[in-house]
C-alpha cells in the first residue's frame, strides 16, 4: 500500500497564510476540510501551519505525511446515505513550539501570514496572571497569541496591515471576544504600549464562532477498510458526520478572506452568533456531556449505544425538552425540531463518536454546557433542574475513582487529584460540598443557586448506594 506524502500525491505547496493552534481531530475534519474545499474550488490559497498548543501533539506524525490525510464522512442528507472521502491537502508544514521555537517565531514574522485559527478546548482560553510573555513559548494560549502579535507589531512597525484575524473554535461563550479581552489584559499587565494596544483594537479582528460536526476522529475499528478504500496507508485518518455548521460572527471582512458561502458550505456570517450558539452548545453538547459520564457506568462505549439504551434515552430526551428548551428565551417549537434533529443525528450508523473522547475535560465542558440550564432552570422556576442535577453527580461519581467501571479521567490534573482525594463513602453529601465549593476548579458560584449542591449530593449519594441504572429508572419515572 502506498505511502501518504507529498511525493506520492502530487501536492502543490501553498504560501503559509493560516497559522492553526489546534492538530486535533476536530480543526482537522472540521475547518481544515473547509479550507481544503475553498482552495480546491480556485477561490483561495491558504496554506496552514499547524501549531501544538501543548507540549505533547502529533506534529510528528502530521509532518510524517508531509501534513496529507482524508476526511472520510458519512451520515443521512435529504433521508439518503452519503458518503465523501476527501484528501486534504492544506496543511504545509506541523510544529512543536517547546522544540522548535526559532521556526514558529519565522511564522509568526511572516508577511504571507493572515489569520489564526484555534481550537485549544474550552480549557485552552484562560487567563493566567502569571504566565510570561517572554518564554518561548508562553504557556497559556491567550499568552501565546498576544507574545506573537506582539512581534509582528515591533517587526512591522506597527504597521495596518500586518494585523491579523483570529477565529477561535472553542466551545466557549463569546470565544473571540474572550480571548481578545485576555489579550489586552496581558498587554496591560506588562506595559506594552497604547501604540500597541490599539493596533491590537484597530487592525486585529476577533471573530466569535459556533461550531457544529460531531467527528469522532480516528476510525481505529474500521480503518484497515478505509485505507484499501483510499489506498494510502494514511494513519491521521479523520471520520465525521456529514453533517456541519460554521456560524462567525465580526468584521464582514473575513468574508474576502475565507469566502466559504461560494463554495456551498454551511456556513452562516452573522452579527449576533448568541440564539445559534445557545441552542447548539446547550442541546447538543450539553446532552454529550450528560450523557457520556453516565452512560460510561453503564458500560456503553458510543454515542449511538447510549442513545439506544432506553432508559438513557428517556433520560436525554427528558432534559432536553422538560429542562434545557423551556429556559432557552426562542420560538419554543423551532427548538423542538432543532433538538429532534440532534437526536437524529445521535443515532447516525456510520460514526462511532466514542464517550471516552467526549468526556475528555468533563469539567470544564460541564460547566460551559450545562450549568447555564441549571441556573436560568431555577431563575424562571425557583427550584433545581433535577436531570442536569443528576448529570453532575454521575460525572463526579465517575470522577470519583469508586464509580463501578475503571475509569481513568483526562481532566485538569489539580480538580482530578482534590475530588479523589478528598472521597468519602460514608459522607458523600459531604464530599460534594467541598468540591462544589472549591473555587480553584470552577469558574461558576454553585453557592449562589439555593438548594444546588444539596440536590448534586444527593443524587451522588444515590447513585454510589443504589447504581446509576437503578437510580437512573427512578428520577425518569
Amino acid at each position: 500500500m502506498k505511502a501518504i506524502n507529498s511525493t506520492t500525491t502530487n501536492r502543490k505547496p501553498l504560501p503559509i497564510t493560516i497559522l492553526q493552534f489546534g492538530e486535533g481531530n476536530f480543526l482537522r475534519g472540521f475547518a481544515d476540510w473547509m479550507i481544503d474545499k475553498i482552495n480546491s474550488d480556485g477561490l483561495t490559497a491558504h496554506g496552514v501551519a499547524v501549531v501544538q498548543p501543548i507540549e505533547q501533539g502529533i506534529s510528528d506524525l502530521l509532518n510524517q505525511q508531509d501534513g496529507l490525510y482524508h476526511v472520510t464522512l458519512q451520515g443521512i442528507k435529504n433521508g439518503q446515505p452519503v458518503k465523501e472521502n476527501r484528501l486534504i491537502s492544506c496543511i504545509q508544514t506541523a510544529l512543536n513550539p517547546y522544540k522548535e521555537y526559532n521556526a514558529y517565531e519565522n511564522l509568526i514574522l511572516s508577511p504571507d501570514l493572515k489569520l489564526i485559527l484555534s481550537n485549544t478546548t474550552e480549557a485552552g482560553i484562560r487567563y493566567d496572571d502569571q504566565d510570561d510573555l517572554y518564554a518561548c513559548p508562553p504557556k497559556t494560549f491567550p499568552a501565546k497569541v498576544t507574545a506573537l502579535l506582539y512581534k509582528r507589531f515591533k517587526k512591522f512597525g506597527g504597521n495596518a496591515n500586518s494585523g491579523l484575524s483570529i477565529i477561535c473554535c472553542e466551545l466557549i461563550e463569546d470565544n473571540g471576544s474572550t480571548l481578545r479581552s485576555y489579550v489586552l489584559a496581558h498587554a496591560k499587565r506588562e506595559n506594552l504600549g497604547v501604540s500597541f494596544i490599539q493596533w491590537v483594537t484597530n487592525c486585529c479582528y476577533f471573530y466569535d464562532t459556533l461550531v457544529d460536526r460531531i467527528v469522532p476522529g480516528f476510525p481505529s475499528d474500521s480503518i484497515h477498510e478505509i485505507k484499501e478504500e483510499l489506498g494510502y496507508d494514511d494513519n491521521l485518518v479523520v471520520k465525521g458526520e456529514y453533517f456541519h455548521l460554521w456560524a462567525i460572527a465580526g468584521d464582514p471582512q473575513i468574508k474576502e478572506l475565507l469566502p466559504f458561502h461560494r463554495a456551498g458550505l454551511n456556513v452562516v456570517f452573522t452579527d449576533n452568533i448568541h440564539p445559534i450558539r445557545t441552542r447548539k452548545v446547550r442541546i447538543l453538547n450539553g446532552s454529550h456531556t450528560a450523557m457520556a459520564s453516565l452512560a460510561l457506568q453503564l458500560n456503553c462505549l458510543s454515542v449511538r449505544e447510549a442513545i439506544s439504551h432506553p432508559l438513557i434515552r428517556s433520560y436525554i430526551r427528558k432534559m432536553v425538552f422538560g429542562e434545557i428548551i423551556p429556559v432557552i428565551p426562542e420560538n419554543q417549537e423551532q427548538l423542538c425540531d432543532y433538538a429532534s434533529q440532534i437526536l437524529e443525528r445521535f443515532y447516525n450508523p456510520y460514526i462511532n463518536h466514542y464517550l471516552k473522547d467526549i468526556a475528555l475535560n468533563s469539567l470544564s465542558k460541564w460547566e460551559t454546557r450545562n450549568y447555564p440550564t441549571v441556573k436560568d432552570y431555577y431563575d424562571k422556576y425557583k427550584k433545581i433542574a433535577p436531570l442536569s442535577a443528576f448529570s453532575l453527580a454521575s460525572l463526579l461519581v465517575l470522577y470519583s475513582g469508586k464509580s463501578r467501571i475503571s475509569f481513568q479521567p483526562n481532566d485538569a490534573a489539580d480538580a482530578v487529584h482534590f475530588i479523589r482525594s478528598t472521597f468519602n463513602p460514608d459522607t458523600p453529601g459531604l464530599w460534594i460540598k467541598n468540591i462544589l465549593e472549591k473555587r480553584s476548579v470552577w469558574s461558576n458560584d454553585f453557592t449562589a443557586i439555593p438548594g444546588f449542591i444539596e440536590q448534586v449530593g444527593t443524587a451522588a449519594a444515590n447513585i454510589l448506594t443504589h447504581g446509576p441504572e437503578q437510580e437512573l429508572y427512578r428520577i425518569i419515572e
